[in-house]
């Protein structure tokens, strides 16, 4: 990382693909990885809420609290960026996406480096973001330079954004800290609930998450019944299908556990989006607590097809 290279990272959420967040040539060189968009702003990585201070200011007393409460943890507050951050970071933005993760093998490495990462999830952009160092090698093998192996991610699902330019906060994307803790902390807070081809964070467009399989979202006994789809695999949330268009079928949670759900998500799309069939059907799940990230990221995967 020293010397400009990337390096897959592990965090509670996902993978990340991280670089030193402080030079142009490693934002630029993770974008072209990624073959993201430049207009779609990155979440820059840090080990303390000190060291967060060089980088950003954390002025506002509710965003404050939320990072004493938790941090490190799945949330990104979006906050006044200092000039050091340069603009392609946060797509010319005055303001900056950032997180101190939860794991701590990348703690430990943020405590040895003298500058921050960036760290989108370590895939191709739009594609089912990666939970285990195999996701990773899958789709980057060929264009990282090292996978930091951290074992499977504890949660899964992105961590939630929250911005601070109102009176009232605003959750710019939900994800694996919910709406219901937030607001223990802080009370009231706005939740956007549409995605944006001109994003204000990470992770806002309308078409993300995406498996390569067309994903069909919907109650899953009446599209089995159509004409249209034939060999699927169905990922359900806790019951079984039984029919004969039914190649192979994941089970987010037998027990109806938004958490082990959330954990699931993406390892379930991936398995499914390997195997020989033609259509992906899925359901929403609950929608409060976690079950707001998981219907969030499969109406997203889902929104083009």
């Amino acid at each position: 990382m020293k010397n400009g290279g990337l390096v897959a990272i592990p965090t509670e959420t996902v993978y990340g693909l991280a670089g030193n967040a402080l030079d142009e040539r490693v934002v630029s060189r993770i974008f072209s990885a990624k073959k993201r968009p430049q207009f779609d702003p990155l979440i820059v990585h840090c080990s303390s809420i000190g060291q967060i201070s060089h980088y950003a200011t954390l002025e506002n007393p509710q965003a404050r609290l939320l990072a004493e409460k938790f941090w490190p943890g799945p949330m990104t507050l979006v906050l006044p960026k200092k000039d050091v951050v340069p603009y392609l970071v946060t797509s010319g933005m005055d303001t900056v996406a950032m997180r101190i993760p939860a794991h701590e093998m990348t703690l430990h490495l943020l405590r040895q480096l003298d500058f921050p990462l960036v760290a989108p999830s370590a895939n191709p952009f739009g594609y089912v973001s990666p939970t285990t160092p195999d996701h990773v090698n899958d789709n980057l093998g060929d264009v990282v330079d090292y996978i930091l192996d951290g074992g499977p991610c504890q949660l899964g699902i992105e961590s939630t954004i929250i911005l601070f330019d109102n009176k009232i906060p605003t959750v710019l994307r939900s994800g694996s800290l919910s709406v219901e803790k937030i607001q223990t902390i802080i009370g009231e807070i706005n939740v956007v609930t549409h995605s944006s081809s001109n994003p204000s964070a990470p992770g806002m467009l309308k078409s993300h998450y995406a498996p390569g399989k067309k994903l069909v979202l919907g109650n899953i006994e009446l599209l089995l019944g159509m004409p249209d789809y034939d060999r699927v695999g169905v990922l359900s949330f806790r019951e079984k299908f039984e029919h004969p268009k039914i190649v192979s079928q994941i089970i987010l949670s037998e027990n109806g556990d938004l958490e082990e759900a959330a954990t699931n998500l993406f390892s379930g799309l991936r398995s499914l989006d390997k195997m020989d069939i033609n259509f992906i059907l899925a359901e929403t799940v609950p929608n409060h607590g976690l079950g707001r990230a998981i219907n969030d990221r499969l109406k997203r995967g889902a929104s083009d097809k």
